[in-house]
């Protein structure tokens, strides 16, 4: 189940702690048979908007494209009044575990996912780079979500996508999956509405001459590619063991872990 707390959260020895006993937990669901991502029985949705624009062309060094993507797997795009990341910044992205701290009117809940699979691809037409994380044993929800940012060459657009699939997991105490279902919602459209603002202001552009950010309903869409198989079966799942082999041959000697938080991130400038 997933620890809670009412006003407070937890300090940094805290955090310390259950992260590193979250790089021993396994996922909540399954990753083979019907009731993994094979199956039908997920929500599934994105949403998507242009953050920037650079000159038509590959992403150049300093540029919009990559100050995003590093605000991106520090999680600054997170709105630290909705979810906050804690992670060890010194751990690689794909394998590393972070625990999310979900904050609802007061209410505050630390669930742990961990960065499964990343990609980058470039062609003539577009580069991307995106990663995904899914949900660990006590998550409030079972599922993943990537994370994509692409940039146009044609016309310089670069734009952030959050896709998911999702189903509800297990809540601590029924009052809080009543919670859930009455204001989960709306939160959930506020904190994708909010990344994009976020991440548009730390790239320094602004929303200037880009479309704006949708609200409500109108910002989160489904689609059939959603169903698309390769987007959500692990091929190489990263497991705990696996975490914490690759932990043990990098750091044979580790010094005391590390914590960074979200909402506490170093905010990426221009070069």
């Amino acid at each position: 189940m997933a620890e809670w707390r009412f006003g407070r959260g937890w300090t940094k020895p805290e955090l310390e702690k259950r992260l590193e006993r979250a790089k021993s937990l396994e996922y909540n669901f399954p990753l083979v048979g019907p009731e993994s991502q094979e199956g039908s029985n997920w929500q599934r949705y994105y949403s998507e908007s242009v953050i920037a624009k650079e000159p038509p062309g590959p992403p150049s060094e300093g540029g919009a494209f990559f100050i995003a993507w590093q605000a991106i797997t520090e999680y600054q795009f997170s709105d630290p009044g909705i979810v906050t990341g804690h992670f060890d910044p010194r751990e690689p992205v794909k394998g590393r575990s972070m625990l999310l701290e979900i904050k609802v009117i007061g209410l505050r809940y630390l669930c742990g996912v961990r960065i499964s699979d990343t990609r980058e691809t470039r062609t003539e037409s577009e580069t991307q780079y995106a990663f995904r994380y899914d949900t660990l044993d006590g998550h409030l929800e079972v599922g993943s979500e990537w994370f994509f940012l692409t940039k146009k060459h044609d016309t310089g657009e670069v734009i952030f996508r959050i896709s998911a699939s999702w189903r509800k997991g297990q809540f601590p105490n029924w009052w809080s999956r009543v919670g859930f279902q009455l204001v989960g919602h709306r939160y959930q459209l506020a904190w994708h509405r909010l990344a994009y603002l976020r991440l548009r202001k730390i790239v320094g552009s602004g929303g200037a001459d880009l479309v704006p950010v949708p609200r409500g309903e109108k910002i989160v869409h489904t689609g059939p590619e959603l169903n698309d198989s390769s987007l959500w079966i692990l091929k190489q799942p990263v497991v705990a063991e696996r975490v914490r082999q690759a932990g043990k041959e990098e750091n044979p000697c580790p010094p005391d872990s590390e914590v960074q938080t979200s909402s506490s991130s170093p905010e990426p400038h221009r070069e």
